[in-house]
């Protein structure tokens, strides 16, 4: 499996890249529902994971060989962005949620 680690140091525009993709999901949810957005944003994120480890093995076998080592990658990494990003929301719970004025 050939991917970059988050916990690298990020690149000048992950945020930006980041942000592209809220601004999106925000965009929709507005039409659709936050749960119906969150849903699909977490489904694109899983196939295009899939998709970017393909791209380390030449072939099928090698991929199912490293199957469970990828899967437990893709898990841990977004559970360390997830509780970080919850510890961001529960510390600036009164700045991020109160209404716009």
């Amino acid at each position: 499996m050939q991917t970059q680690s988050p916990d690298d140091t990020p690149d000048a525009a992950f945020y930006e890249r980041a942000d592209a993709h809220i601004h999106l999901s925000n965009t929709q949810a507005q039409s659709i529902g936050r749960g119906k957005v969150s849903a699909s944003m977490l489904y694109s994120a899983a196939r295009f994971n899939a998709w970017v480890s393909a791209c380390g093995f030449e072939t099928g076998d090698q991929m199912r060989d490293a199957r469970d080592e990828t899967i437990t990658y893709f898990v841990t990494q977004y559970e360390k962005m997830l509780a970080e990003n919850l510890d961001d929301y529960i510390e600036n719970f009164d700045q991020y949620m109160k209404p716009v004025q």
